[in-house]
């Protein structure tokens, strides 16, 4: 039986079912696990390097893809039929989103604008050792008005909200929600973000993109 099978393997490792169902649990909640976000975070990606075939075969059976991004030592489900990185897909939708991503249109604008943040800084050089990229959320601001002709949330509830769940996706990193209802807070974007936002939605922003940061430079001149 497949329970059967699975305990062998988890024996191997010394690793509990508990530990393998906490571990899956965490990642059907959360669809993303960041070894830098915390402690717990750290302990149960380090448990899936010592079983990543386990529980890539437990996902296969729900038809559910998972991407492991070795260099930035993150993982992310996708749900059956979205676009996986590194994988060929029939169609291509806009976002690799994972299992329980549902985007406001502010978020949506806030998401494309970021990766296009993030590769203006890879361009420049501007990425820590890390692959992070820091911005202003002033900066964030002028980006989401040029590029998106949308604005920040003008009620600052709706503004935390924004960025929170975008934090909860692990696409940006931030030291206190009282920051942002300030302009001058600062933020940093996660490499995840070139993953999270398809190739085509960046090339099909790219000629708006251009104009605005032009615009951006001979303000700052």
């Amino acid at each position: 039986m497949l329970i059967d099978a699975l305990n062998q393997g988890l024996e191997k490792e010394n690793i509990s079912l508990d530990e393998f169902r906490e571990l899956i649990i965490r990642l059907l909640n959360y669809g993303v696990l960041c070894r830098d976000e915390s402690q717990t975070e750290q302990q149960l990606y380090d448990r899936y390097l010592r079983i990543a075939g386990l529980v890539q075969d437990y996902l296969h059976i729900m038809d559910i893809s998972l991407f492991h991004d070795q260099r930035f030592d993150y993982l992310r489900l996708y749900p059956p039929g979205s676009e996986t990185p590194g994988m060929e897909q029939t169609g291509t939708p806009a976002f690799s989103g994972s299992l329980r991503n549902k985007l406001s249109q502010s978020e949506v604008a806030m998401v494309l604008v970021l990766r296009l943040q993030y590769d203006k800084a890879l361009r420049e050089g501007q990425v820590d050792d890390k692959g992070y990229v820091t911005e202003s959320i002033e900066a964030l601001g002028i980006a989401m008005k040029n590029i998106m002709a949308r604005s920040l949330p003008e009620k600052l509830t709706e503004r935390k909200q924004l960025f929170i769940h975008l934090r909860r996706l692990r696409l940006i990193e931030f030291r206190s929600e009282e920051d942002l209802v300030s302009g001058e807070a600062w933020l940093k974007i996660h490499p995840m973000i070139v993953n999270f936002v398809n190739d085509d939605a960046v090339q099909a922003l790219t000629p708006v993109a251009a104009p605005a940061d032009e615009n951006t430079e001979t303000l700052e001149s």
